[in-house]
């Protein structure tokens, strides 16, 4: 070999694909060390199910990156079997051959991304140009497949991933981003038409693309990743790792029979779970924390999750994704035992986190728009006769919010609770990550601060409102109770969002409000633990009730 070959695969500093910019937030490049702690997980699976065998010795073993970007996992695969093939291939132009053409495979997600994996894959745009590494392809693609796909449109949306035609039908000049591997009903089908009929993938292993670009944004946009999730577990690899989001434990657009089927699925053996996204993905801003997981196809089991956080891994536990009674994943190893004994003392099930209905604080909570009055309902300022005070959002750093006059006659919902005592809170919050903090920072708050509703009051879907109640010292000891640290970290077990509705309460329990409450009491009436006490601490922030306390609440958009 002409010396090419060593040059392109030995470790490089700095790494190009360290340097290059994201394409957007939903388009992320993956870092070549995060790609490299994936792989090292896989090759630890495959070791372990394998006699301690060395995947990267084995020269039989295929890989698929069904959304390359930046081909980093391609490359860190054939780098990695370039050395590990050595004694059974020792000639180095053989071995790389061997490697591009028989064991590595991707598919690109735009035309720009699908050469910039080849350059850095086979050091060429070209596959079988002058200056590839790889010597037989008999195309320029090589094993590394784009082509421009177009939407099935069907009533304005996409058949295969709901992307909005007014948007993404733009002509040739554009990118669709119609994906291959999730525009079709077949995939095994499209893999054979693109590789060949007798390709069965043993690894698939990638980063895909989050959420549609068709002019969504943020909570609005309506996430992709689980697409590829399913794709990939159709062509049914021996193994499956792929970076995504982590909302779906608990929450996302559209994603409740996603989360079902992936927390009953009990092939996913390993989450690593980065609560702070900038850990993994240094400049990148999605809020709620990403992960990878690692999915065995034949070696079902519980998961280890490992949790990680500030550069360091907070907890590490082997533990089923689905706890019983639960229909959402609790993220934070620390806090099933924590919720258990919650459950245990509200008379429930040995060893479910389900609340019996009697006990939950859900029962007291309205659903969204409680009086039937959107946010932008414009309220009054001078009151006229028969008119109730209402209650909305008067911007960023309110002490109370907006306070206003609005006729009975326009309230249409919760007519029962307009004269009684009641605790009117934040529909919304969302974690401020003030001093440069991200937004997923410890401590939290999970909530706006409550307040009371005085009889006679109503709000708009700023608010929830939470009641009736027969006193307003009955009212007020609610508010002592939502300002409680366990209160507030049993609700981030089931608030993936800032979206704070009737639901995120799920794991909140009832509690005598002839009283008011602190955490003191809370921890004593649970029997919580020394450890488990100052993880509580640690996650939660106080929360000051005092009036003239800076209550902000976020705008109230629609469910992610």
């Amino acid at each position: 070999m002409n010396g090419q070959a060593p040059f392109t695969l030995r470790g490089r500093n700095p790494d190009v694909l360290t340097c290059i910019a994201n394409l957007s937030n939903d388009e992320v490049f993956t870092p070549p060390e995060f790609a490299n702690r994936m792989l090292d997980t896989l090759a630890q699976a495959w070791a372990a199910a394998h006699g301690g065998a060395n995947l990267w010795a084995d020269k039989t073993v295929t890989f698929l990156d069904p959304c390359t970007k930046s081909g980093v996992f391609l490359r860190e695969i054939t780098r990695r079997l370039v050395e590990g093939l050595k004694e059974e291939i020792p000639d180095l132009q053989t071995r790389v051959n061997h490697i591009l053409t028989q064991q590595v495979f991707g598919i690109g997600i735009t035309h720009l991304t699908a050469m910039l994996a080849r350059r850095s894959v086979y050091c060429s745009k070209h596959a079988k140009g002058p200056h590839s590494i790889a010597k037989g392809f008999k195309s320029d693609a090589g094993n590394i497949w784009f082509e421009r796909m177009e939407h099935t449109w069907q009533d304005g949306k996409c058949a295969y991933c709901g992307a909005s035609q007014a948007t993404m039908d733009r002509g040739e000049g554009l990118e669709t981003h119609a994906y291959a591997f999730i525009h079709t009903n077949d995939i095994k089908a499209r893999m054979a038409e693109l590789f060949g009929g007798d390709m069965q993938f043993d690894v698939i292993i990638g980063n895909p693309p989050y959420q549609l670009d068709d002019g969504g944004y943020g909570a609005s946009a309506a996430p992709i990743y689980q697409l590829f999730v399913e794709q990939a577990k159709k062509l049914e690899p021996r193994y499956l790792s792929l970076v995504i989001p982590s909302r779906w434990f608990a929450g996302g657009k559209g994603l409740d029979e996603f989360r079902e089927r992936m927390l009953s699925d009990k092939r996913t053996r390993v989450i690593h779970d980065y609560l702070l996204v900038g850990e993994a993905f240094p400049g990148v801003a999605i809020q709620g924390g990403i992960l990878y997981f690692l999915w065995d196809r034949d070696h079902p089991g519980d998961c280890e999750v490992v949790t990680h956080y500030e550069g360091r891994v907070l907890s590490r536990a082997i533990r089923p994704l689905m706890e019983r009674g639960s229909d959402v994943f609790i993220r934070y190893n620390e806090a099933v035992p924590i919720l258990k004994k919650v459950v245990a003392v509200e008379g429930g099930a040995a060893g479910s986190v389900a609340l019996p209905e009697d006990k939950r604080f859900t029962r007291l909570v309205s659903s969204s728009k409680p009086f039937g009055l959107r946010t932008f309902f414009k309220v009054r300022s001078t009151k006229k006769a028969g008119d109730v005070v209402c209650y909305w959002n008067g911007g960023p750093g309110f002490k109370q919010g907006g306070k206003g006059w609005v006729s009975r006659a326009e309230v249409t919902e919760g007519l029962d609770l307009i004269d009684h005592w009641k605790v009117f809170i934040g529909g919304a919050y969302g974690d401020r990550g003030g001093g440069g903090a991200s937004r997923d920072a410890f401590p939290k708050a999970m909530l706006g601060r409550p307040f009371v509703g005085e009889p006679g009051s109503v709000c708009t879907e700023t608010y929830i409102c939470i009641g009736p109640f027969a006193s307003e010292a009955e009212a007020r000891n609610v508010c002592s109770y939502l300002a409680c640290k366990l209160t507030r970290f049993l609700v981030m077990l089931h608030k993936p969002s800032q979206h704070a509705t009737r639901k995120v309460y799920t794991f909140v329990p009832m509690q005598d409000f002839s009283r008011s409450w602190s955490d003191q009491d809370l921890y004593a009436k649970y029997g919580l633990s020394a450890e488990e006490i100052a993880f509580v601490e640690w996650a939660m922030r106080p929360m000051n009730l005092a009036e003239d306390a800076p209550n902000e609440v976020a705008a109230v958009e629609d469910d992610d």
